[in-house]
């Protein structure tokens, strides 16, 4: 640990070799009076905003962390809400990394002092940072910091003043990779917090812009996205169905993934998954005759994704073995159980040959020894 947080350090050591709970408690409740003594300018006077002008930035770094801390081994922490903020409108990366990690944890969305930080919070999710020297931090820092923190404060009016700025970060084209992923989960959380911050017939468009670049990273967030989104209406999200099976094609029949997303050796697992689990939204999505949407979809392109689909769904069930590596199996069997309850979803409306073949899968998987491929098949 860095020689300037030595007091942080300190303080962490002697909770760690402290006797017991009370012992604890007192250490905690020293540091706590102590920080608020600091918080408290000798002269008296306040800056507007409430924080002490006379602290330095290492000073309010360092009690800031401690209150981190402390809230973190469950005490209650009411105070120092004007030096976090301090900290979150610096133009230092060092002072805005801790403002946001404790305006994360010990702020709600409905403090009367969010309000007067909102525009810092928008800046910093618009505008990247200028890129310095070799130790300076990547260009993006600002926005990831500013999109965790507003997937984990609660608060409604703070989603609705924020969801658009989150919205055309995830869609812009200057986003780096990393910030289109936490844009994409940041979207996710405020959307499961309120589902009518968004338009699904309006965002499908965009999604579909997503689910066409080329990064693992990206797709697999958006794709937790359109999940979420597709749940709760699935008709809106229909059209989407061609780009999930094209890149569903990418990883199961041309095994076309960048290595650091193999796990064993199975083209991201975790990605083919989420693609399965959104296709079993749409159970007649092979019969176009009872689906008029569906049909419309397969008209740019004569239908050929129904038939790629088959062709996957046939590869996962015939190709999928147990590993001796029990990672590898664990993962392709994640996959190939999803594929099944695909089949299951589609019911009479599926190819017959896949129906008897999961049939035949699930008799054998509740025929071997080993005890987690006998669970799958139960």
């Amino acid at each position: 640990m860095s020689t300037q947080a030595r007091g942080l350090q300190n303080f962490i050591s002697d909770l760690r070799n402290a006797k017991g709970k009370e012992d604890e408690r007192k250490r905690v409740d020293k540091e706590l009076a102590n920080i608020r003594k600091n918080f408290t300018p000798k002269g008296g006077k306040l800056s507007e905003d409430g924080s002490n002008p006379n602290l330095s930035s290492y000073a309010r770094k360092k009690y800031v962390w401690k209150l981190v801390y402390i809230h973190i081994l469950g005490y209650d922490v009411d105070f120092g809400h004007a030096e976090v903020l301090v900290l979150l409108r610096s133009s230092k990366y060092s002072e805005k990394h801790v403002g946001y990690t404790a305006l994360s944890l010990l702020m709600r969305g409905d403090d009367p002092s969010m309000t007067s930080v909102r525009g810092t919070m928008v800046k910093d999710l618009t505008v990247p940072l200028q890129a310095g020297g070799k130790n300076s931090p990547p260009v993006d820092a600002a926005q990831c910091l500013a999109l965790c923190a507003t997937a984990n404060i609660s608060g409604l009016e703070l989603i609705q003043s924020l969801h658009t700025e989150v919205l055309q970060t995830l869609v812009a084209k200057s986003s780096s990779a990393n910030v289109k992923k936490k844009a994409a989960l940041c979207l996710l959380r405020l959307v499961r917090t309120s589902a009518k911050v968004i338009s699904g017939r309006e965002f499908a468009p965009q999604v579909a812009q997503l689910l066409q670049d080329r990064h693992l990273g990206v797709l697999t967030s958006a794709m937790s996205l359109l999940y979420g989104l597709a749940s709760q209406t699935p008709d809106d999200y229909e059209s989407l169905i061609p780009y999930a099976v094209h890149i569903l094609g990418m990883l199961v029949l041309k095994k076309a993934c960048a290595r650091e997303y193999l796990y064993y050796r199975t083209p991201s697992p975790w990605l083919q998954i989420k693609l399965l689990k959104f296709l079993q939204l749409y159970p007649h999505a092979l019969n176009a005759k009872e689906n008029g949407a569906a049909k419309e979809a397969a008209a740019g392109n004569g239908g050929a994704h129904i038939s790629q689909l088959t062709s996957i769904i046939s590869k996962v069930l015939t190709e999928t073995d147990v590993s001796d590596s029990i990672n590898k199996s664990n993962a392709d069997h994640a996959i190939l159980f999803e594929a099944v309850n695909l089949i299951v979803c589609w019911g009479a409306s599926g190819p017959a040959q896949l129906r008897e073949g999961a049939m035949k899968l699930l008799g054998k998987f509740i025929s071997v020894r080993e005890p987690n491929i006998r669970y799958l098949g139960l």
